[in-house]
């Protein structure tokens, strides 16, 4: 294989490949960044994830050179790059669009960066070969862009970046151009090209579902901080604020009172914290478990249901409030219709997050 395409030698030291330090961005008085903080270790994908203006495009962009913050540092391998200029960093860029030459051929796409390096050209065939070989599009070099499909013209930019050896690539929501069923595949089809060649990414993307697919780590963003960095399990499951909980999976919170160290749950049972006082209590849907019929304290009615494949989520309207619950669906059995009377539970209390009311 092409030394261009052998993953790099893993760092000997502590210091990550990427890291941001502080970093504030404002367009006049408009703060959009503050104080942002991430360190991204050696072929570590980790996707900026939240919702439209809480920064995340403006980040990968400053990483990237096209905007310069007003404060803080961008460090790669330890160079900080913040007054480099954009052709003098080493990092790789594939946009929304892909941005594919149309006047040019698969291979003229893939190359064109090398050319505008003044590299021979039989080594730039050679590297073209190489990396189209290794995002399986061998045979497609002499193919235009308006022949390829919406994955394959993907791969393309893909290459096009791969081919100039980025010490960090940089995605900005690759996916938004494709369907859902090619979306999918394509996520999975990426992480595991960019672990094989153990590739040092940052993501973005609004789309939880895909942050959870593609990362080693998510770092959430809201209003121009980031709010937690964890795995993509950990942040599913101990969500550290409301704000967190609340955007990634699906959750039920309602209101509560600490006290003594223990939190009430509205099915008898409860749970331990150190807070006091008015709290908020968080539950996973599929957390909880329904019965038909009233046998407990905690009861409801069905409002409404729907299947999800080999799932049924249910919405009960309870005392305390709207509940979300997901059941596997039985194949024989109808769903319980609305109106049906129903007793919940929480499944493992341990499980459910408390945070202080605001």
């Amino acid at each position: 294989m092409n030394q261009a395409l052998v993953p790099p030698p893993a760092v000997t030291s502590a210091a990550s490949v990427l890291r941001i330090a502080d970093v504030t961005k404002r367009f006049g008085a408009l703060t959009v960044l503050e104080r942002c903080a991430l360190d991204v270790a050696e072929g570590e994908i980790v996707t900026l994830l939240g919702p439209s203006g809480c920064g995340k495009t403006t980040l990968l962009r400053c990483i990237a050179g096209f905007l310069s913050p007003e404060a803080g540092e961008i460090l790669i391998d330890g160079r900080d790059t913040v007054r480099l200029p954009v052709n003098r960093r080493p990092v790789g860029v594939v946009f929304q669009s892909y941005a594919l030459f149309p006047h040019l051929t698969v291979g003229g796409n893939v190359g064109y960066g090398l050319r505008m390096r003044g590299m021979p050209r039989a080594e730039i065939a050679e590297r073209v070969a190489r990396v189209l070989e290794t995002v399986s599009l061998t045979g497609f070099e002499d193919r235009w862009p308006s022949q390829l499909s919406g994955g394959q013209q993907q791969r393309v930019a893909i290459a096009r970046v791969l081919v100039l050896e980025p010490r960090v690539l940089l995605l900005d929501e690759p996916f938004n151009a494709l369907d859902a069923k090619l979306r999918g595949m394509m996520q999975v089809e990426l992480r595991q090209l960019m672990k094989r060649l153990a590739i040092t990414a940052i993501f973005v993307t609004h789309d939880q579902e895909e942050a959870l697919t593609m990362s080693d780590r998510i770092a959430v963003m809201r209003a121009g901080r980031i709010e937690q960095v964890a795995p993509p399990e950990e942040l599913f499951d101990r969500p550290r604020t409301e704000y967190v909980a609340d955007f990634i999976g699906s959750s039920n919170f309602w209101d509560a009172a600490a006290d003594a160290g223990r939190v009430p749950l509205p099915d008898g049972q409860d749970l331990a914290t150190d807070l006091r006082g008015p709290v908020r209590v968080m539950a996973r849907p599929h957390n909880i478990r329904m019965r038909a019929g009233a046998h407990g304290p905690w009861t409801g009615r069905v409002r409404f249901h729907r299947s999800i494949g080999a799932l049924v989520e249910y919405e009960v309207a309870t005392e305390a409030g709207a509940v979300r619950v997901l059941a596997l669906r039985q194949e024989r059995a109808r769903p319980l219709p609305e109106g049906a009377e129903v007793t919940l539970a929480i499944v493992d209390p341990d499980l459910c997050a408390v945070y202080g009311a605001s």
